[in-house]
C-alpha cells in the first residue's frame, strides 16, 4: 500500500498465495483514492465477477467506511453517475470492469489501473488485444499514472505475473529466527513432519534446526521487513506465499499438502494458491512404449476396484470408436475395452451397434453388474445424427459435447440448448481435459490416478493416446500453450478426453461412491449366505386394507 501511494513507483507488481489480503489491499487503495479523488479502473477476469466484486466487497465498504459515506450516493438504475459498475465522485471515478469486455478498456481516460487475479484474463479482449496492455494505454495521459497487477500464478513461462514479477525489484518478506536470529525467507522446503503424520508439522530454521511453533512465526512475521533481490527501476514487486498467512496452521497447509500430493492436478492448486509459485509441467509428451510395458493382465473383466463406469465415444466419416473406462477410489481408472465400430454413421446399423455397447452391463466380481453411468459423444462429425442419437438417452445418461479450445477453460462447462434439436450441448475444455490425462499418464506407481490397461490393448492404442504434444506459441507477443498432433490418428486421446467429461459430468465424490459400493456388497453378500442365492430376497410388503370412501357429494348423488 506504501508503494501504491509512493510518487517514485509507476507499477506495483503482487505475486502471491491466494487468501493473503490482495484483494483487500485494492479495496484500501481504491477507498484511498476516494477520499483523495482520482480518476480509477478495477479490472477482473469477467464481467461476472466484477458485477460480484462491486456488489460483494466495493459496495459494503463504501456503505460501512466513515470517511467515505456520502461521497458516492447508492446505486440507483435511474442514476447514471453511479450503477454497479460505474460509480461517480467529486473529483474523481471508478469502473468496475471484466477482463473479457473490450468496450469498457478502451473507453476513458484513468489514471490508476487495478488488475486483479490477471493470470485469469483470456489473452485477448475479443480481438482488441491483451486486456492488461488495453488497460494500461489508458494512463498514458497521466504523468502520475499506476499501474497495480495481483494474481496467484499458474503455469511457468506463460504466467503474466510471473512475467511482471520478473521485470519487478523483486521483493521477498524476510523474518528472524528467534534462536540464531538468521534473516530468512519461508519456504515448503523447511516445513517438517513425522512420517504419515502432518498434525505434527512445524517450520524449522534451516540455519539452527530450530523448531518453530505457529506463534513463533506470527511473532516474526510482525517484525519482518521487504528486501529486493533488484535495484529499484520504477516496478515495485511483491511476493508472498501462504506460510506468511496468519489464517493458515502450518499443520492445516502440511495436511492439505498430503491430500493434494495424490494427483497431479490437486498438486499443482496447491503450488499455485498456498505457495504462490508458478507450475512446472514433468513433461510436455508420454512415451507410448512405457504404457505399452505396463500393460496387465485383470484377474476379472472389471477389476474389483472398480465402482464407476462411463464411456467416451467419437464418430468417424466411417466408424465410431468408444472407450468403455472404469473409475476407482482416488479417480484411478482401468480401461475396459476400446471397441471400433465399422459403418456408415447416415445408416441405422452402426447406431444400433452403438447403443448396445452403451447399454452393455458390466459384472463385476462382488456380484453386481455396474451399467455405463454417463456416455458422451463428440458432435464434430455427423451433428444431426448425433443429436438425433442422443435425444432420446438423454436420460440415460447419454450426453452431447464439443471440444473448445484454449488455456483455461473448464473441462465441463455449462450446457446450452440452442441447437435445431434442443439437445443439451455441453462444451469440453480440450486442453485441459488433456494437461489431465497427460498428467495422469505419468504417474508410474499403482494407486490414485494411476491408468491401468489390460494387456489385450495393441501397440497402436498407445501410439494414438500419445499422439499429442504440448508446445509453446507466441500470438502477438503472447505465449500460449496449445496441443498439437505428432502423428496422424489421436481418436483413443479423443475418446479418453471424452470420457474424462462424462465422467466429470457425473460430479460423484468417488470415495463416497466406493464406500457405499463396499456396504451394498457386502449386503448381497450376507442375502446370499441367507438365501444360497445370489439374488437378494426383496422385503415382503404388508398389505394394507384399502381405505373406505368418505362421504361427499358424488357418493350421496350416487346413493
Amino acid at each position: 500500500m506504501d508503494a501504491i501511494t509512493d510518487p517514485a513507483v509507476e507499477q506495483v507488481v503482487v505475486m502471491s498465495s491466494s487468501q493473503v489480503g490482495k484483494t483487500e489491499i485494492l479495496l484500501n487503495a481504491i477507498a484511498y483514492h476516494i477520499a483523495n479523488p482520482a480518476s480509477m479502473l478495477c479490472l477482473q477476469p469477467t464481467l461476472e465477477m466484477a458485477q460480484a466484486f462491486s456488489k460483494d466487497r466495493l459496495a459494503p465498504m463504501l456503505r460501512d467506511t466513515p470517511v467515505l459515506a456520502g461521497l458516492i450516493a447508492p446505486a440507483r438504475a435511474r442514476d447514471s453517475g453511479n450503477t454497479t459498475l460505474h460509480k461517480s465522485f467529486v473529483g474523481g471515478q471508478i469502473t468496475v470492469s471484466g477482463s473479457n469486455s473490450p468496450a469498457s478498456l478502451s473507453s476513458r481516460p484513468v489514471r490508476l489501473v487495478f488488475a486483479d487475479e490477471v493470470d485469469r484474463y483470456p489473452q485477448s479482449a475479443g480481438a482488441e488485444g491483451d486486456p492488461v496492455a488495453l488497460a494500461a494505454r489508458r494512463t498514458q495521459t497521466f504523468s502520475n499514472a499506476k499501474i497495480v497487477l495481483t494474481s496467484t500464478p499458474t503455469i511457468k513461462d506463460a504466467s503474466r505475473i510471473e512475467a511482471a514479477f520478473e521485470a519487478s525489484d523483486q521483493r521477498k518478506y524476510f523474518v528472524q529466527c528467534h534462536d540464531c536470529k538468521d534473516w530468512q525467507v519461508l519456504t515448503w522446503a523447511n516445513v517438517h513432519w513425522p512420517e504419515k503424520q502432518p498434525e505434527r508439522a512445524a517450520y524449522v530454521c534451516p540455519g539452527c534446526g530450530s523448531v518453530w511453533a505457529d506463534a513463533h512465526r506470527l511473532r516474526a512475521l510482525r517484525a519482518g521487513e521487504w528486501r529486493a533481490a533488484r535495484s529499484f527501476n520504477g516496478i515495485a514487486g511483491f511476493f508472498l506465499s501462504g506460510l506468511y498467512s496468519p489464517w493458515v496452521p502450518i499443520t492445516t497447509a502440511a495436511r492439505d499438502f498430503v491430500e493434494a500430493k495424490k494427483l497431479p492436478e490437486t498438486l499443482r492448486v496447491f503450488v499455485n494458491t498456498f505457495l504462490g509459485e508458478t507450475w512446472t509441467d514433468a513433461g510436455l509428451q508420454v512415451d507410448e512404449l512405457g504404457l505399452f510395458d505396463r500393460r496387465e493382465k485383470y484377474e476379472t473383466t472389471v477389476p474389483e476396484k472398480v465402482v464407476v463406469v462411463v464411456a467416451g465415444i467419437d464418430i468417424q466419416d466411417d466408424r465410431a470408436e468408444i472407450e468403455t473406462l472404469g473409475i476407482a477410489r482416488d479417480e484411478e481408472s482401468f480401461s475396459l475395452s476400446y471397441d471400433v465400430i465399422y459403418g456408415d454413421p447416415t445408416g441405422v446399423q452402426l447406431w444400433n451397434d452403438l447403443d448396445q455397447i452403451v447399454k452393455r452391463k458390466w459384472p463385476h466380481p462382488l456380484g453386481i453388474d455396474l451399467p455405463v453411468r454417463m456416455a458422451a459423444i463428440d458432435t464434430g462429425h455427423h451433428t444431426q445424427l448425433v443429436y438425433k442419437f442422443v435425444k432420446p438417452r438423454e436420460g440415460r445418461g447419454v450426453m452431447a459435447i464439443k471440444g473448445i479450445g484454449g488455456e483455461g477453460k473448464a473441462l465441463l462447462g455449462r450446457p446450452a440448448k440452442n441447437n435445431i434439436a434442443k439437445v443439451r450441448l455441453f462444451p469440453v475444455g480440450s486442453n485441459t481435459a488433456k494437461e489431465l490425462i497427460f498428467a495422469r499418464l505419468r504417474i508410474t506407481e499403482q494407486g490414485p490416478g494411476f491408468c491401468h490397461f489390460p494387456e489385450g490393448y495393441e501397440q497402436e492404442y498407445f501410439r494414438q493416446l500419445t499422439a499429442e504434444k504440448m508446445v509453446t506459441r507466441y500470438h502477438r507477443g503472447f505465449p500460449r500453450r496449445e496441443f498439437v498432433k505428432t502423428r496422424p490418428r489421436n481418436e483413443a486421446l479423443d475418446c479418453r478426453v471424452y470420457a474424462l467429461a462424462a465422467y466429470a459430468a457425473l460430479n460423484a465424490n468417488i470415495n463416497r461412491v466406493a464406500d457405499r459400493f463396499q456396504l451394498r456388497a457386502d449386503a448381497l453378500a450376507d442375502d446370499k449366505k441367507t438365501t444360497g442365492t445370489d439374488t437378494p430376497v426383496a422385503p415382503q410388503r404388508k398389505f394394507r386394507q384399502p381405505r373406505r370412501q368418505s362421504g361427499g357429494y358424488v357418493n350421496a348423488w350416487k346413493k
